[in-house]
């Protein structure tokens, strides 16, 4: 091991992908000398789009385009879906609002016009439970529930499918091409984006795929930096961000495409905030030579419906699903407790406000929205109703269909959008992907550096971004 360390001493960084390209040149001669082509097939559709797709002009504004799309489809095309589930599960008068709305009917069955919440407080009325068992049940640990479904649901029925079909496709391995320049110069490995590009949809899927990389000091950086990738679930509050304070500056026409823009944006603050700390973990705590990466473009082949519908639907959509909701439980009974628990003159939440309002100052935030990032550990789908359930004093999570007055009432800014989006972009993992990261690393040093690392960059660039913008 010593001669082999004095040895490798001699090399530069490059030493693997130098041994690779020497080992494929070798090839390719011997493969020329003794293989005798009769006919040449020429540019052919799939080389053409081959190279459309890795070449370094057109492959990342291809890539960027394809991103813009699958958000802009994935936000436009949830609110339906998730307005409906709402109905059922949560809003006061069940469907009948969202019959009125997108299909321009009255509803006067009664099962359309009670939702499941209605339904549930009626049944402990009926048995004339205690206030507090209907409210810790109902109001606290239904409703959390019920809000992660309605939420995550609809917009990983689109995400997830996209995603999957991009993949049966081919196209992703070209995605990774196009990255590993950049990967390459950070110090990590290129498959890396592959790993990032799982973690769009779920943290804890984007850590479990790390396993394709090789390396286990490559692996672990992919694991360590995963989570700077937007998931499913911070998207709610990433939009409702963007709606309240960046497309409201425009007019209502271009809303959405503003809204799609500056989740781009954001995404690509992700992306730039990986690199970095990829490059910096590369070169302190995670130091090594950085391995060879060899990718075979694999062909371009026609989609199978069954695998795609399988693969998001049932392995990707209904496993996150069910793991946030386990998660989401307590954390929804745990709020409810705190507003309905008094401590002196005012409820427990109100008096853990006043404690993390100076902590959340310094960084552009306040204390209900810290309460509401450390209540939505288990899940982050919860923290948009759990900010607004603090400003109105509510015992139970709700939500508005327009809540910009009420966090313009609350001292909210541009400035307290854009930290809150950049606070949700970036900070600590969620309890499913922590929990996975334990188990693919099994170091408890890593899983809690997992955690410590994005919540110090997160306090670092919101600090930052408040103190910069306060000169404006």
């Amino acid at each position: 091991m010593k001669r082999a360390a004095v040895i490798g001493s001699g090399f530069d960084g490059r030493v693997y992908e130098r041994v690779t390209s020497a080992t494929y040149a070798r090839a390719e001669a011997t493969a020329g000398a003794c293989v005798t082509r009769t006919s040449s097939r020429g540019w052919t559709r799939d080389l053409v789009v081959d190279r459309l797709l890795s070449a370094k002009t057109t492959g990342i504004p291809i890539m960027l385009v394809l991103l813009c799309f699958v958000l802009w489809l994935t936000v436009k095309g949830a609110n339906v879906p998730s307005a409906f589930l709402a109905g059922i599960l949560i809003e006061e008068g069940g469907l009948a609002g969202w019959l009125a709305t997108y299909m321009g009917m009255d509803a006067k069955a009664v099962l359309l016009t009670h939702s499941l919440y209605e339904g549930l407080l009626a049944c402990f009325e009926t048995v004339h439970a205690p206030a507090w068992l209907s409210g810790f049940l109902v109001d606290g640990v239904y409703l959390g529930l019920a809000w992660v479904v309605s939420v995550m649901l609809p917009p990983m029925a689109i995400f997830f499918p996209m995603f999957t079909l991009l993949e049966d496709l081919g196209y992703l391995p070209r995605v990774a091409l196009n990255m590993d320049a950049f990967f390459r110069a950070a110090g990590a490995h290129g498959k890396q984006a592959l790993t990032m590009a799982m973690g769009f949809g779920c943290n804890a899927a984007g850590v479990t795929a790390c396993r394709i990389i090789e390396s286990p000091r490559e692996r672990l950086i992919a694991i360590l930096t995963n989570n700077f990738v937007p998931c499913n679930g911070r998207w709610p509050t990433l939009i409702m961000a963007a709606s309240v304070f960046v497309a409201a500056s425009v007019t209502p026409g271009l809303a959405g495409i503003t809204i799609m823009l500056s989740l781009v944006a954001v995404t690509l603050v992700g992306v730039g905030v990986t690199l970095a700390v990829s490059f910096l973990l590369s070169r302190t705590l995670l130091k090594g030579v950085a391995s060879s990466f060899t990718l075979e473009m694999p062909p371009f082949r026609p989609p199978q419906v069954g695998r795609v519908l399988y693969t998001s639907v049932i392995d990707r959509t209904l496993k996150v699903l069910w793991r946030a909701v386990v998660c989401a439980a307590p954390a929804g009974g745990l709020i409810w407790l705190l507003g309905a628990i008094p401590v002196g003159e005012v409820s427990a939440f109100a008096w853990l406000r006043t404690i993390l309002d100076p902590v959340g100052s310094l960084i552009g935030l306040d204390g209900v929205i810290l309460i509401a990032f450390i209540f939505a550990i288990p899940a982050n789908e919860i923290v948009v109703p759990t900010i607004i359930m603090g400003y109105l004093q509510t015992t139970r999570m709700v939500e508005l269909a327009d809540p910009s007055q009420l966090f313009l009432a609350n001292g909210w800014t541009l400035t307290t959008a854009v930290c809150l989006m950049l606070f949700s972009l970036l900070h600590y993992p969620c309890t499913t992907t922590t929990m996975t990261i334990w188990k693919e690393t099994g170091s408890v040093k890593w899983t809690l550096l997992s955690n410590l690392i994005p919540l110090g960059v997160s306090v670092v660039v919101c600090f930052s971004v408040a103190r910069l913008m306060a000169f404006f």
